[in-house]
């Protein structure tokens, strides 16, 4: 049996998990008051830099600005499937050809649907389960996300401590930023720890619940998927070794074409020279504010006041950090639209992503 054109018996009792209605209701609820609250902010900001000011420097920018943006955009997603490949397990095995569809149809879900940076990694692993085993693809998927995790908590220590060491900053702000780093710091060694450790903390939680009588009609398939998920990252761990810098490079490559991505929009819509130290601090700060409001579909509103912020902190003109955030929710929606075309074309919809759920052995 080829590995890489067959799953295993086991792959055909897993599905993604189902759920919970009440938990999706107040979910969706959540995401529409936060959506409603980011539109309003969107608005403000519009209003507040002038939409014939913002119409201007949009214009400026102009189509061929616009596509070579898309090429960058493309460039990250291509990093970010090879960093995927890297982080399969032997014997199993993808190529670019697999991971690319895959990668623009998780940003496509995790843009849209509220924590969708949850649903992203399903979706992943869904558009690929023809060729690999859906836990190994789910596996690998959450090895490339801690590898991710690590280097963009390092890109945005950096990125923090540069803004509040270089630049005059309300001391409010400077106590909120002080404790973000460390509480990023917090959690990569924690996540370190997990990994050379192999704590089984999930698939251990997951069995103590279900011996208890919690939600044994979901851990009763789940906790031994989850035990085995956990297995296939930790074996990873030991099993390639060499990997690991490769993977590291491929992450930080994502994080400089952002950078580059950001210079390259200031290229075009500034009437300065752009300047390297303020396009990091703007990638910087738009991936934190991508972190921690995922449950608001394209980061609407929130992206627009991170950016215009740091764009006040070192002085860029007026409305500079508000157009910046538009352009790239433009390039988001073009890359979701063909994400949702591709899901498509691959069978897949994300509306049903969460209607899954494994199927008991034991039934």
């Amino acid at each position: 049996m080829n590995p890489e054109n067959n799953t295993t018996a086991t792959d055909e009792s897993i599905q993604p998990p189902t759920i919970d209605p009440r938990h999706l209701k107040r979910l969706k609820i959540a995401a529409v008051i936060l959506t409603l609250l980011g539109v309003g902010l969107f608005a403000f900001f519009v209003y507040s830099v002038g939409p014939g000011d913002l119409l201007e420097s949009i214009t400026r920018f102009g189509v061929i600005g616009f596509a070579g943006l898309l090429v960058l955009y493309f460039l990250r997603i291509v990093v970010r499937a090879l960093a995927w490949d890297l982080s399969v397990n032997s014997p199993y095995k993808l190529t670019l050809r697999d991971t690319i569809p895959a990668v623009v149809i998780g940003e496509a879900a995790s843009s849209m649907i509220p924590l969708g940076i949850l649903v992203s990694g399903t979706a992943k692993a869904l558009a690929v389960r023809k060729r690999i085993p859906f836990v190994v693809a789910l596996s690998s998927v959450a090895t490339e996300n801690l590898f991710y995790s690590l280097i963009t908590s390092l890109f945005l220590i950096a990125g923090a401590f540069t803004l509040l060491r270089w630049f005059t900053i309300d001391e409010d702000i400077v106590v909120m930023f002080d404790l973000l780093i460390a509480g990023i710091i917090g959690l990569v060694i924690f996540l370190v720890l997990l990994v050379v450790r192999q704590w089984h903390l999930a698939s251990e939680l997951c069995e103590k619940l279900y011996q208890r009588g919690y939600a044994q009609n979901i851990l009763g398939a789940w906790r031994m998927h989850i035990r085995l998920f956990e297995n296939l990252i930790f074996s990873f761990y030991r099993e390639h070794p060499r990997r690991f810098f490769p993977i590291c490079g491929l992450e930080l490559i994502y994080h400089l074409i952002g950078v580059t991505e950001v210079y390259y929009m200031l290229s075009r819509i500034s009437d300065v020279a752009p300047n390297v130290l303020h396009s990091f601090l703007l990638e910087s700060v738009s991936r934190l504010v991508t972190i921690l409001f995922k449950l608001i579909p394209f980061v609407i509103g929130v992206d627009e006041a991170g950016s215009k912020f740091v764009g006040d902190a070192v002085a860029l003109a007026a409305g500079v950090g508000v157009t910046l955030a538009i352009l790239r929710k433009g390039r988001l929606l073009f890359w979701t639209f063909i994400g949702l075309i591709v899901a498509l074309k691959r069978g897949l919809s994300l509306r049903e992503l969460a209607s899954f759920r494994p199927r008991d052995d034991s039934d």
